[in-house]
Parts: structure tokens; sequence; C-alpha cells
């Protein structure tokens, strides 16, 4: 059993009380409002638990922009680029299966979440458990023949692919949650404890990010940024998607869904790397390796075939949250009758496994799980 001191219930129950969405008699406490924070309140829902018992507490709402709110950033697509472990395939396998159920919820495709064809291209071909778990429920799936692999790459798939216009899916999935009756608080907490706000707080979702590094009562030094970089361009005549992995920054090409044609080019990943702001050398490097990777952005495209005709609509930088270990999904006992639930540590894979970890933090909270 942890020991955290939960104090004051009637000092905590004052202080929230000025909020408009205060409910005292929350059961059910979710730390953040990015995607694996709204992952596992859907998930919460879809297991029974009564919308009016839960509240999320976030710092940052969908809509909001800032370098320490990493979802709106992100490219946004399933891809194959996640480990081989066992345990992470399947929370990769079960976001794909089931993210049909949250795109109805939404409202449909036009929502932020919709099919694209894709093409995955490795350095080096990945282990054979990985493929074959790859193999056995992505949609359309086909390996793609030695002769058509661009140079340098070993291996490659197609199949169709979830695609995520990341800012809308957020907002439209926060206002889903809201029409079912949950409640948004936005608030920083600096301390875990705070989240337990009334006697009648049971359970809280730990889904902070890269926020675990810093907020207290976690504190976890294993969290660290990787940090990304992505141009969006206007590419009407592109509709599909087309990724290479390998020891090396990531090339990918990722269209985002009923966005006005925006197509996202990438990327970077850089190990414990803070920079906010964006490098324009960088810009001219994914722009080079992308264009190469995929010729038909610059063949096709209307405004011109060199890269200085690509129409640039937006450069930005964001950080995935990392952790050593992988992602952390951990039951602790705060106090009696009080857990404390850890759902963090997605990395780049928050889209893509999240709602496979959501299943695995609630399935936890609510006894299902013995992991």
């Amino acid at each position: 059993m942890t020991k955290y001191v939960i104090v004051g219930y009637v000092d905590l129950h004052l202080e929230w009380k000025k909020y408009r969405n205060f409910n005292a008699n929350i059961w059910i406490v979710l730390i953040s409002a990015g995607v694996v924070g709204l992952y596992t309140g859907f998930s919460l829902l879809e297991k029974g638990v009564a919308a009016n018992e839960i509240t999320v507490i976030a710092e940052y709402l969908p809509g909001d922009e800032s370098i320490n709110y990493t979802s709106p950033y992100a490219g946004g697509n399933f891809s194959c680029i996640t480990g081989d472990d066992p345990q992470t395939l399947q929370y990769d396998k079960y976001t794909y299966l089931n993210l049909p159920k949250i795109q109805k919820a939404i409202g449909g495709k036009t929502q932020g979440l919709d099919r694209y064809p894709s093409t995955e291209y490795w350095d080096e071909k990945p282990s054979q458990t990985k493929i074959e778990s790859l193999e056995s429920y992505l949609q359309d799936y086909k390996e793609v023949i030695d002769e058509s692999l661009p140079s340098g790459s070993k291996f490659g798939i197609k199949f169709l692919a979830w695609n995520f216009n990341c800012p809308k899916f957020l907002f439209n999935l926060q206002q889903y949650l809201q029409s079912q009756g949950v409640k948004f608080i936005r608030k920083k907490l600096t301390h875990i404890v705070q989240a337990y706000f009334s006697e009648s707080t049971k359970i809280v979702f730990n889904c902070t990010g890269i926020g675990a590094r810093s907020i207290g009562g976690v504190e976890d030094k294993n969290v660290y940024p990787g940090r990304g970089q992505v141009v969006v361009i206007k590419a009407p005549h592109i509709m599909e998607n087309v990724l290479s992995w390998g020891d090396r920054e990531p090339t990918y090409i990722i269209k985002r869904p009923y966005s006005n044609d925006q197509l996202i080019l990438g990327g970077y990943f850089q190990k414990d790397d803070w920079t906010a702001a964006t490098l324009k050398e960088q810009t001219q490097d994914i722009l080079q390796r992308t264009t190469s990777l995929f010729p038909k952005i610059l063949k096709e495209n209307p405004n011109g075939n060199k890269i200085e005709d690509l129409e640039i609509l937006r450069v930005a930088a964001g950080l995935r949250p990392c952790r050593y270990g992988g992602a952390r999904i951990e039951k602790e006992v705060v106090e009696l009758g009080k857990i404390l639930i850890h759902n963090y540590g997605a990395s780049g894979y928050g889209y893509q496994a999240g709602y496979g970890m959501a299943n695995k933090a609630t399935d936890l909270a609510l006894g299902k799980s013995k992991l």
C-alpha cells in the first residue's frame, strides 16, 4: 500500500466548490484530457460506469495548444511501429478492432476518424511474432514484394489504417463524453492527492503523460520527452499513408481526414529533448525525406513539381510522453477504499494503442484484471 497523506477533505472540498462542474459525490476522477485520458473515460462508460460518477480534471482541454499538451500535435494514424512484446501488440490489436464504436459514438468518419490505405517499410524485417500479430487482424493486409521495396528497405506491408484528425477527434470525443454526463474541470494539479477531493472519490486514473515526470506523488523519472517535428502541407492529390522505419529518424506521410486536404509530413524522434521551437533545418530535411520516399507528393502537386511549390500550412513540434520500461499501467492502493490507477507512458502510440491501454487500466480499476 502506497502511503499518500490525504488530509483535509473539508479544505479540498472548499477548494473545489468554486468550480462550476464540481460534484462532491464523484466516484472516479481522470487526470488529463489527452487521448489516453479520453479513451479511458470512454472505456469506463463502455463497462457500465455511470457518466455522472466520472470527472475529468485537466490543465489543458481539446482546443488548447501547448508543448506540454502532446495529443493535438500527433501525426495521428494507426502504424506498425510499436514494440513486439505481447502486451503492446495486444494494446494495438484491441484499439484497431474497437475504433469503429468510437467512430460511431463521435458522429461518424467526418468527425476526426476515418480509414485510408497505408504502406509501411522497414530497414530490417520485424520479428515473426509481430508479423503474425499484424497479419491476424489488419484489414487488407498484404506484404510488399521485394522488387517494389524502396532502396534500403527489407520488408514492407500494405493495409487499411485508421487516420485521425487529432484536434477534431479530441474535441468530438470530449463532446461525446460530456453529452453522456461526464464532467470536465480545467485545473492544474500539483500533487496526485488533490484528485481525491472528497471522501466519495474512490478511484483516480493518472493519465498525465509527460506530466507524470513532475506531478507530486508520482514524479516518475523514467518518463522523458521524445521530441518530434512535423510539416503540414496542402495536398488534395494524396489519399494514403506511406511510412518508413529504421535505425534513423522516422519518415512518414499521413493523410489527415476531413481537414481541407491536409497532409502530415514527418518526422523526428529526439530523446530527452524539450525544445518547443520548430527548427528550419528540420523542416527542410523532412520535406526532402518525404518527397524522396513518396515522389507522388511533388509529381502530382497542382502547384508545381518542386519542394518550394508545396503549400506549407504549418510547422509544429511536440513532445511524445515516453517512458523507460514502456507504458505504466499499474494499480496502487492509496488508503483503505481508495485506489490509484497509473496509465501513462504511451510514447508516440497513444492514438493507436491507447484504447487497449485504457481497457487494461479500467479492468484493473473495476477488478476485472489480475495484472
